[in-house]
């Protein structure tokens, strides 16, 4: 079978009991993302910066989508947990990158005045496929650099 997009386990992570992203029922947009290991969420102090949770996974997918990355609904009311950035985007060329093979990460800030603990296994988001589109004209044709944050360089 082809493969044409989906989930796998990151290096260094092939021993640690990680489980794929899966959807919970037939109509669900998103596939849910468990955290890698326990940690914790401190509570949120100005100029702190946010705390990038571990996955222990990583996506590939065709050229022309990327993967949308989502806080859960019940996050923030429940556990005071957002999102740094609302929504993350994972490019299609993170997969298997050089500086970390493309090992998805969410990054959260916590609201709340208590710090948050987040157990190995707990669902943490949803990460979504979607397709993008160019604009007429377009020249983009820097190569990736790096692992997470690295568009841009």
């Amino acid at each position: 079978m082809e493969k044409v997009r989906g989930f796998e386990i990151a290096k260094g992570f092939e021993n640690e009991q990680i489980n794929l992203p899966v959807r919970k029922t037939k109509y669900s947009a998103g596939y849910d993302v468990e955290a890698a290991e326990d940690c914790m969420i401190p509570a949120f102090k100005p100029g702190q910066a946010p705390t990038l949770i571990k996955t222990g996974v990583k996506a590939y997918m065709p050229e022309d989508e990327y993967l949308m990355l989502c806080n859960r609904s019940s996050n923030p009311k429940k556990k005071g947990l957002v999102l740094a950035n609302s929504i993350g985007i994972v490019d299609s060329d993170y997969y298997e990158n050089p500086d970390n093979d493309g090992h998805i990460m969410f990054a959260f800030y916590n609201v709340k005045a208590e710090d948050v603990q987040i157990k190995k296994g707990d669902c943490i988001g949803q990460a979504i496929f979607q397709k993008f589109y160019i604009v007429d004209h377009d020249v983009a044709e820097g190569q990736r650099q790096g692992g997470f944050g690295s568009t841009s360089k």
